[in-house]
């Protein structure tokens, strides 16, 4: 009995090595080019081919998916590298591929690269761990206003939870990016590589916002402009069309152009060659131009605003002599008389109380103070825009405008919101002047800068608009926070490794 056992399990595996053999010279070995593969080849594409025929592009979408998914998700997980660049590609290009006329939930094709990620993260903690980016500063105050958002979902006077379901997720899994940004980037290389495909990307935009401008909107573009009422009364002023580039809307547009003319400026401050200078300071004046086009005022003003940091921060003849010119032509722009429409209602964003617009949201904030001060949590996580008059459009505050992203905190979340979500901003900010000041390495030194102009720039941003809602800014906000950190790990490695400490008196003991 034993050894008809034995040789049964012994008959067993040595099938099993056969047939595993056989698939091994099949697919490795062989690689198909035998009969049996062409006759798996061909019956593989008819059944394709069939599939498509009798259910259409459908079938062929999922079959397309269904082949590059599953690698897709390996790469992003297990190469992390490659999951944050192919999420920061994404983040610009995702409203640009949209209006394609690609319909696709590409929005939850964002969220899934993001929980991707994350979960990448955590395992490689199993194998590498390293927890110290919760315990600064900064990752300790994104855990608190996280936490505080989990906890809305029990506000009282919450008018709907499926709001808070909505919102939630762009604001816990957004946030959670800074962790993979500060565990997966760890070298100036990789830093680099981040700003160039930034600056790229900005270039690519600011270039069809040109196209948009002087030749024209596309055919899918002119269908969504005229698909809403709503669209035109925000897009159309004066006779001429605001312009989106490859963006949401003219805020996010705008507001992109501006943190990438920071980011060239600041990287004006360290290149040497003569060519990279001219590469810079051109790509300056197209994104601030191409800026002009959106029509956005809230944007105007954060360039010059950016540059009063900058100059504090980096006081010396040269930066003085260019912020010099720089203001004048800003000032020429304000000053000079004008029939071009750009230019005209650039001018008005630094006369704030001739614009009627502007005045309307003053007076809107005054009439919401009450509210506030009398909800210390606030109406609810996505009470107002448009999650608030889909899911509790009865409510009062479904139709209220906030038109900033400070006063849709304080209505959504509170004082108490309000004042967690300002000590979060502090401290990043903080954060990024000790760094620039204690970082040794001038390019490092010079990351550091850009990162802090750029999230200064979004705070002053964030009061006239909502700044930090859509995509690609949220994504590359957190980005921006995380080099701050980065930058000041990697050169506190290089100063201890090029310091000449002398031996410890253990030390000599030991090789006593």
């Amino acid at each position: 009995m034993e050894k008809d056992l034995q040789l049964f399990i012994s008959n067993s595996n040595a099938a099993e090595q056969t047939f595993k053999g056989k698939l091994r010279k099949l697919f490795l070995v062989d690689k198909m080019s035998n009969t049996t593969g062409l006759l798996i080849l061909l019956l593989l594409s008819a059944g394709l081919g069939a599939l498509i025929a009798y259910q259409g592009i459908i079938a062929g979408a999922l079959i397309i998916v269904l082949m590059i998914g599953p690698p897709f998700v390996y790469a992003i997980v297990v190469f992390p590298q490659f999951g944050i660049t192919v999420l920061l590609m994404l983040a610009y290009l995702l409203f640009f591929v949209g209006r394609l006329g690609i319909d696709f939930p590409l929005g939850t094709v964002m969220d899934g690269i993001q929980g991707l990620l994350i979960l990448g993260f955590f395992i490689r903690q199993k194998r590498d761990p390293n927890w110290t980016m919760f315990k600064g500063p900064i990752g300790t105050m994104i855990l608190i206003w996280i936490l505080y958002n989990i906890t809305e979902v029990a506000n009282p006077v919450a008018e709907s939870r499926l709001a808070w379901v909505y919102t939630i997720r762009a604001v816990a899994i957004v946030m959670l990016t800074y962790f993979v940004f500060m565990y997966q980037i760890r070298t100036v290389q990789q830093i680099r590589f981040l700003l160039k495909m930034w600056i790229g990307l900005s270039t690519f935009a600011a270039l069809y916002a040109f196209k948009q401008e002087f030749i024209g909107f596309s055919a899918a573009e002119e269908a969504w402009l005229y698909s809403d009422p709503n669209i035109k009364e925000l897009l159309f002023i004066s006779g001429h069309w605001r312009k989106f580039s490859i963006f949401s809307d003219p805020v996010a547009f705008s507001y992109n152009m501006v943190v990438s003319s920071i980011l060239c400026i600041a990287l004006l401050s360290y290149v040497k060659e003569r060519w990279k200078k001219v590469v810079l300071a051109s790509l300056t004046v197209i994104m601030f131009t191409a800026m002009l086009f959106s029509g956005t005022r809230g944007a105007y003003v954060l360039l010059p605003a950016a540059m009063v940091l900058f100059v504090i921060l980096k006081f010396n003849r040269q930066v003085l002599i260019g912020t010099a010119i720089a203001g004048v032509g800003i000032l020429f722009l304000i000053m000079v008389p004008t029939t071009n429409s750009n230019i005209v209602r650039f001018q008005t964003a630094f006369k704030p109380n001739e614009d009627i617009s502007f005045q309307a949201r003053k007076n809107n904030q005054k009439r919401i103070q009450p509210y506030i001060l009398s909800h210390p949590m606030g109406g609810g996580l996505g009470a107002t825009g448009a999650w608030g008059q889909r899911f509790a459009p009865q409510s009062y505050l479904a139709n209220f405008p906030p038109d900033s992203g400070y006063v849709r905190i304080a209505v959504e979340l509170g004082w108490i919101g309000l004042a967690i979500f300002c000590l979060l901003m502090f401290f990043i900010l903080r954060e990024g002047i000790n760094n620039y000041f204690f970082i040794r390495n001038p390019e490092l030194k010079t990351y550091c800068m850009a990162m802090l102009l750029i999230v200064f720039a979004y705070n002053i941003g964030n009061y006239p608009q909502e700044a930090l809602v859509q995509f690609p800014s949220n994504i590359y906000f957190y980005l921006a926070v995380a080099i701050i950190n980065i930058t000041r790990i990697i050169d506190d490695k290089e100063q201890a490794r090029n310091a000449k400490l002398p031996a410890r008196p253990e030390a000599l003991l030991e090789a006593i």
